[in-house]
């Protein structure tokens, strides 16, 4: 076994124990397991939130993505326009959530419009739409050692000691256990891609001054926006449906972390900084564009900067690499995890008894984990069409979120029911069948846009529906049905 692979292993038992020593003493209910009894102060806060940035996509994706399209990989400005937004709409957030004991987005959409249905959709189309991005930090784990070792038993083997580590520490501490290794997972990650945006420009390239020097005199294309699937038109749109879809937190696994904040000053504070924060994704672009110059017609562009740190670092700096990548996929499935079971537990079965619930949310940690690993192992394909829903499909909640929000909901459940179903169908005909009618136009902004149009006609409906008087408001006798 290489140094390389002992050093990967070694990082996943770490991280594995980091995510036990989070737990203070057992959990007394749901509330304490999934949000910390919303007692986390501004550290912990900072490390979950700003931890949800960096998943297996972030870490390797971003390097493929500005290998393939160049500067389009800087859509990125999406994070900290959302963040800007949430400023603003944390403290009502928080808030309602505080005084109203909610947990999750289901809760959310129960409360506001006072509709256990609009709930359980909300909370299905969340589980449906993140149990892709779950499969794919644990089938990225896998990947990541495979890339490096060149042996797919060792992958698989990373897949099954990491899922059995998450599920084991997300089940004794919660969402305690994943603000703990948040914190060593954003260590060991940020000082990895400052060593990789040093060493690899300067070892292929001369620095990165040169590199881009040579990549505008070689592939001028690639520093702008250029034609193809990712021209201005998607760049855009993908950043605006990104946009709403962050800042109106439409993705289910956010709303535990915010919810287990101390108070709303915590998270205005760390929404004054993380945009900052954020520029660290631009990291991994530099080994992306590094690889433009190196890598010719690479068969995946997830494993350019894996393939480059195996040429530039000795084994034992690549084991920590290895480490760094795969806490990106450990840590976000943990939260994925809270966020799912929670949705399940509270907003599908709908279980009562605080006992039955707990057990029901244990439950689905499970069988969550275990559905995904054996995906993952078995049919990695299965689940990777219904990724393409996870953000253009989620956005969809976004009217129906920031519609609560106001402190007199002005539509009530049809329409907002109405408008998420017409914004779904249309989201999935034009991924799955359709797929060149939007051209390159991100699908889930057309979608947004008929659900938008659908909600404004059915709560008009409804308004006028409300508002025609009686028969006997109006003096008119009432008609016999003889």
């Amino acid at each position: 076994m290489n140094t390389a692979l002992v050093i990967a292993f070694a990082g996943i038992l770490l991280i594995g124990m980091l995510g036990f020593l989070g737990r203070r003493r057992p959990a007394a209910d749901l509330s304490e397991w999934t949000v910390g009894g919303r007692r986390l102060g501004a550290a912990s806060m900072w490390f979950l939130q700003a931890g949800e940035l960096f998943t297996t996509f972030t870490f390797l994706g971003m390097a493929g993505l500005a290998y393939t399209g160049g500067v389009a990989a800087m859509y990125v400005p999406y994070v900290p326009i959302a963040n800007m937004v949430l400023f603003f709409l944390v403290r009502r957030l928080w808030s309602i959530g505080k005084e109203r004991g909610l947990l999750t987005q289901g809760d959310f959409l129960t409360d506001r419009y006072k509709s256990p249905m609009l709930g359980t959709v909300g909370a299905i189309l969340g589980v449906v739409f993140v149990l892709p991005y779950l499969q794919l930090q644990i089938t990225g784990l896998g990947l990541i050692v495979r890339l490096v070792t060149g042996d797919g038993a060792s992958g698989t083997w990373s897949m099954v000691i990491g899922c059995l580590l998450v599920v084991a520490f997300v089940l004794w501490a919660g969402m305690r256990g994943v603000a703990t290794t948040s914190y060593f997972k954003d260590a060991i990650m940020l000082v990895v891609l400052v060593v990789l945006i040093v060493a690899i420009p300067a070892h292929f390239t001369g620095g990165i001054s040169e590199m881009f020097h040579r990549i505008d005199q070689l592939h001028p294309e690639m520093l702008h926006i250029h034609a193809g699937p990712n021209d201005h038109t998607w760049f855009f749109t993908s950043m605006l449906v990104s946009a709403l879809g962050v800042a109106f937190m439409c993705l289910p696994h956010t709303w535990p972390a915010l919810m287990s904040a101390r108070d709303p000053q915590v998270m205005r504070r760390n929404y004054t900084w993380l945009p900052l924060y954020e520029m660290c994704l631009l990291m991994p672009m530099v080994v992306g564009f590094a690889a433009i110059l190196v890598i010719h017609n690479a068969k995946d562009p997830n494993a350019v900067l894996l393939t480059l740190t195996k040429d530039v670092l000795p084994p034992w700096a690549l084991g920590l690499v290895l480490v760094a990548a795969i806490a990106t996929a450990m840590v976000p499935a943990a939260g994925i995890l809270i966020g799912v079971s929670s949705l399940v537990a509270r907003n599908i079965v709908r279980t009562r008894n605080e006992r039955a619930q707990f057990l029901t949310n244990h439950a689905t940690v499970v069988i969550a984990c275990g559905l995904a690993l054996v995906l993952g192992l078995t049919r990695p394909d299965l689940l990777a069409n219904l990724l393409l829903l996870t953000f253009s499909g989620s956005v969809q909640l976004a009217p129906a979120n920031g519609l609560g929000l106001l402190r007199r909901v002005p539509v009530g459940k049809v329409p907002i029911l109405c408008g998420i179903a017409v914004g779904e169908l249309v989201v999935i005909w034009l991924t799955f069948v359709d797929k060149t009618a939007a051209g390159t136009v991100n699908v889930g902004l057309i979608g947004l846009a008929a659900n938008l149009v659908v909600l404004a006609l059915a709560a008009a409906v409804e308004r006028v529906s409300v508002r025609r008087p009686s028969p006997a408001e109006t003096g008119e006798p009432h008609k016999s049905m003889a």
